[in-house]
């Protein structure tokens, strides 16, 4: 689980940084709940409490929700258009870093030359990218459905083996068919116990 927890949190915490480098401040929250429930469902596990293990698997359900969501916003699924300002909650006009930091990207600033615009208003120019923007985005999307997945299975069969250990628990003194609901014997065999003393 510890090795499964260090790869969710290296995938989270990669894509955190490019989402706030793109100002996607949508996913830069959803990013920040799920570091947060997988460090809840380690110390879950390591603590052996299973109701943090609960809230993580619970969570994970939401987080393949979120992840497709996004896949089918960069797709252009349903009428979603990438185009929007949705995954900056309509606050600003920013889109993907990997819009114009892809690699193999070239990026150009064009300064508009016709009069009455601003001076300071540019165009940014993007030409030559290997991979468009939208599908890095839907290969990280991808990656964090497939570790959830896994992350998923995994903490079900970790609550499993939890409620068994549970159930086979036995207390000292037991509740067995020895138990001490059991009738106490009639007679008990007393032997003497000779003192054990110097000899002279």
């Amino acid at each position: 689980m510890f090795s499964l927890c260090v790869f969710l949190q290296l995938a989270a915490l990669e894509r955190q940084i490019f989402d706030f480098l793109g100002f996607q401040w949508a996913p830069i929250l959803g990013n920040f709940l799920q570091i947060i429930v997988v460090i809840l469902g380690l110390f879950g596990t390591i603590q052996f409490r299973p109701r943090y293990i609960v809230v993580y698997t619970v969570w994970t359900a939401l987080w393949v929700t979120w992840n497709v969501f996004i896949i089918c916003f960069y797709l252009e699924v349903g009428g979603l258009s990438k185009e929007t300002d949705l995954m900056t909650f309509n606050i600003s006009m920013h889109r993907s870093w990997w819009r114009e930091h892809g690699p193999g990207c070239i990026r150009r600033v064009v300064r508009p030359s016709s009069p009455g615009i601003l001076e300071d208003y540019s165009y940014v120019s993007v030409t030559g990218c290997i991979i468009d923007f939208q599908y890095l985005e839907v290969i990280h999307s991808a990656i964090q459905i497939l570790l959830s997945l896994i992350g998923f299975v995994y903490a079900c069969y970790v609550i499993s083996i939890f409620m068994e250990e549970e159930d086979s628990f036995d207390f000292i003194g037991g509740l067995d068919t020895y138990s001490y609901r059991q009738p106490p014997q009639e007679h008990v065999e007393l032997k003497p116990v000779k003192p054990v003393g110097k000899v002279l």
